[in-house]
């Protein structure tokens, strides 16, 4: 939530950054909106609209979010503190994903039995999804499969075990200054490392699910969060630009109809998608104009709000409308029964275990060492309270 006044500039190695008070950080009601448009085009692709092949693409929306969200508010925290409390980080993501998971999962373990008779990997399918292990049970052995989206959860849950400590590994090893260059070579890295896997002919849906072959988009939201902390020479020059680079944004209808199987999509399809997205996020940070307009709408704003949950039940609800509808009802009747369930997990579960997120743990003091500050700002890979850093003007 929008913390108080604008916040102040404090130094990470000598570069601005700006961190508000107790680390807070700015509401920005435009993320939440990019999430809307996320779900979105997740939704129209698993009900199989017609030109919305691609629409698959909404899910490297949401991991460009989530690796710049995490990476700016890790990067402050280290900025404080010159360490990161990963207690406190993993103890706020648990609170913020699984009471929502378990409950999504729980309930399809109740229902799905009587949906669909004929299951036979329900209860291991629920498990395998939470131990978040969808990615590489789907690449590797088709599991889960009636829950099949869970994948994503999986991919950014590996993500946020993985990154902290490595971030810290760069922060401290890297020039001041200078840890956007270690991340923009992870990013090119793990592009080559998709390549890789293409060009050995590797099956589209064995690449397709796995955290190793789609970190891509949490690396390059991550590289911004970097780029605006620390904000090189060249940064600059790019701003002047930004109405040339609004051509990756408009690319993306054109990348609706790359279906499935598209080798095209690992090789360059996500790229273009993910530079679409640090474009985006570049410009609703300027907090004016066109961009920023269209995604601060109201019902788009409480969409994305509600995208986690959206994303949880979603999926099973259109697959079984799908089976006998045709497309116009199940994305109306998927679209309504889905933010239904997720208002009601939303102000039921998840308020709870937000409350429960942001009690301050009991300490004992300690004399020798200043108590650390904690974070308070709320961000998950589908969470909808999106929080945002402001540079420096």
């Amino acid at each position: 939530m929008y913390s108080g006044p604008w916040p102040l500039p404090s130094r990470i190695g000598g570069v601005p950054v700006l961190a508000g008070t107790e680390n807070k950080l700015q509401y920005n009601p435009a993320l939440d909106g990019l999430r809307g448009v996320a779900i979105v085009l997740v939704l129209l692709s698993h009900a199989h609209v017609p030109l919305f092949d691609g629409a698959f693409f909404g899910v490297d929306l949401f991991f460009v979010l989530s690796g710049f969200l995490i990476t700016s508010l890790l990067l402050i925290e280290f900025d404080k503190s010159q360490r990161i409390d990963y207690w406190q980080f993993y103890r706020r993501r648990f609170f913020r994903l699984m009471p929502a998971l378990a409950l999504f999962l729980l309930a399809y373990c109740i229902f799905a039995p009587m949906i669909w008779p004929e299951l036979d990997d329900v209860y291991s399918d629920a498990l395998v999804s939470i131990m978040y292990l969808a990615d590489y049970g789907i690449a590797f052995f088709d599991s889960p499969d009636t829950i099949l989206h869970m994948w994503s959860l999986s991919v950014e849950e590996h993500f946020y075990l993985i990154w902290p400590p490595l971030l810290v590994l760069l922060l401290r090893y890297a020039t001041p200054g200078k840890a956007w260059r270690s991340i923009l070579l992870l990013w090119i890295m793990a592009w080559a490392w998709r390549v890789l896997w293409v060009a050995q002919g590797q099956q589209f849906y064995e690449i397709f699910f796995r955290f190793d072959t789609r970190a891509t988009g949490l690396l390059a939201g991550a590289l911004l969060a970097a780029l605006m902390i620390e904000r090189p020479a060249f940064t600059r020059n790019l701003k002047k630009n930004m109405a040339h680079l609004m051509w990756f944004p408009l690319a993306i209808p054109l990348l609706m109809e790359m279906g499935w199987d598209n080798q095209q999509a690992m090789l360059w399809g996500m790229t273009v998608v993910e530079c679409a997205a640090l474009v985006l996020l570049v410009a609703v940070n300027q907090r004016s104009g066109l961009v920023y307009e269209m995604l601060s709408a109201p019902l788009l704003v409480k969409l994305g709000r509600l995208s986690y949950g959206v994303y949880l039940w979603h999926y099973p609800v259109v697959r079984y409308l799908r089976a006998d509808l045709p497309w116009p009802l199940v994305v109306l009747l998927g679209f309504a029964i889905s933010v239904g369930l997720a208002a009601l997990s939303f102000y039921t579960i998840e308020r709870w275990a937000m409350r429960m997120r942001d009690a301050k743990p009991r300490r004992q003091a300690t004399p020798a060492k200043p108590r650390e500050r904690k974070l308070q700002a709320g961000v998950a890979g589908h969470s909808g309270m999106v929080l945002s850093p402001q540079a420096p003007r």
